[in-house]
């Protein structure tokens, strides 16, 4: 029997100027969505509600790189394609592992001129665009359920970031560090890339203050921004030794070329659900084909831990400033095991920013809740959406 998610919240700085249309009334009263979990004995379950921290550790190769079966990632390969965007700047040389200086193979060596970006589109071109960014870690396809609800009305456009997916993973230090300044440099020239026109920007964790950084650059670019479960505090600016851990010395070297602890173990200790197997496979196969997706998890990291928190300093002014132009919410899953809730209504109301709460989701909402989260984009943004 499906176990529905509770009601959430939609918390509105006051006065209200409702400027779009969406399929729930700006009340006062609390809004409902279902959220749905299946029971253990339904064969095509989602999620284990409220699953311990260790659940899914339990780990198999099938239908990954050493099955012969099909497998989930060639499956949400096909429905991509690959966008040449952000120059090359390295010294051309051939990268080496930088605990043993062996060659690397092709997967960790950058490409002769651009950068490769795994995207996954939908939807007409002739529709307002919707970039749907990932956190960190994880792929585009955590937006898998949140794509074909925005294909109706709008363009949606998931992407893998460099390191991660099906994206290019070159070694630090031979074309891509993986600094932040760099996430947004490349991330302005994917987007100039893949939209020509005004874009909403819907963007999830940690990646949340370099898509502001570019967006602050860039108001004139945006119609809207969307941020799920952004690190909004002081508090937040601290890495959670989930993930902490990939920073350390020689030791976060190893553990990021553990597919369980880099993939598993990131997705599953932030929230209160169990992924299903195949989709964790899609999540694992990176890791399982190259080390290349390891050491840029580790550089990725090291750079989060040394940059994160005057990232976060930035975005907080950027949001509290009244030039501030970009309608922006804040999606909160509020079973988040990563990023306490404590703090992010009050920066909500001083920032003038709409809060929208969702009880039964974690960190990755859009895994958790992810039809919920795309009707909920659609009606923030609507069809009315400027394109020029």
């Amino acid at each position: 029997m499906a176990i529905p998610c509770h009601q959430f919240h939609l918390l509105l700085p006051t006065p209200i100027h409702a400027s779009f249309s969406t399929p729930w009334k700006t009340t006062k009263n609390p809004l409902s969505f279902s959220c749905r979990a299946s029971s253990k004995d339904d064969k095509q379950q989602d999620y284990l509600i409220d699953a311990p921290v260790s659940i899914g550790d339990g780990f198999s190769f099938s239908g990954g790189k050493y099955s012969d079966g099909p497998s989930p990632s060639d499956e949400w390969f096909k429905q991509g394609k690959i966008v040449k965007a952000h120059p090359v700047l390295g010294s051309g040389g051939k990268a080496k592992d930088p605990i043993f200086g062996l060659a690397m193979g092709s997967t960790s060596q950058v490409p002769p001129d651009v950068f490769r970006w795994f995207c996954v589109e939908s939807g007409s071109a002739d529709n307002p665009s919707v970039i749907l960014v990932h956190g960190f870690p994880s792929q585009a396809y955590s937006y898998r359920k949140v794509v074909p609800i925005l294909s109706k009305d709008f363009h949606p456009i998931a992407f893998d970031w460099l390191g991660f997916g099906f994206s290019d993973k070159p070694q630090p230090g031979y074309g891509f560090d993986y600094t932040l300044d760099e996430y947004v440099s490349s991330f302005e020239s994917l987007i100039n890339e893949v939209a020509v026109n005004k874009v909403s920007l819907v963007v999830q964790g940690y990646f949340a203050p370099v898509i502001v950084k570019y967006a602050s650059n860039h108001q004139e670019k945006i119609n809207d921004i969307i941020l799920v479960n952004p690190p909004l505090t002081a508090k937040h600016s601290n890495l959670p030794s989930t993930l902490s851990i990939f920073s350390n010395f020689l030791l976060g070297e190893i553990f990021s070329q553990d597919p369980l602890r880099a993939s598993d173990k990131a997705l599953t200790s932030c929230g209160p659900y169990k992924i299903k197997e195949d989709d964790l496979m899609v999540y694992r196969r990176p890791y399982l084909t190259s080390g290349s997706s390891g050491f840029a998890l580790n550089a990725i990291s090291r750079s989060m831990k040394k940059e994160l928190k005057k990232y976060v300093e930035e975005m907080r002014t950027v949001l509290l400033d009244k030039s501030w132009k970009v309608k922006t919410t804040v999606c909160w899953g509020q079973r988040d095991r990563w990023l306490t809730f404590d703090g992010v209504e009050d920066f909500c109301k001083d920032s003038q920013q709409k809060l929208i709460e969702i009880p039964n989701a974690g960190h990755h909402v859009q895994e958790d809740c992810g039809e919920d989260l795309g009707q909920i984009i659609a009606g923030i943004i609507s069809k009315k959406s400027s394109i020029l």
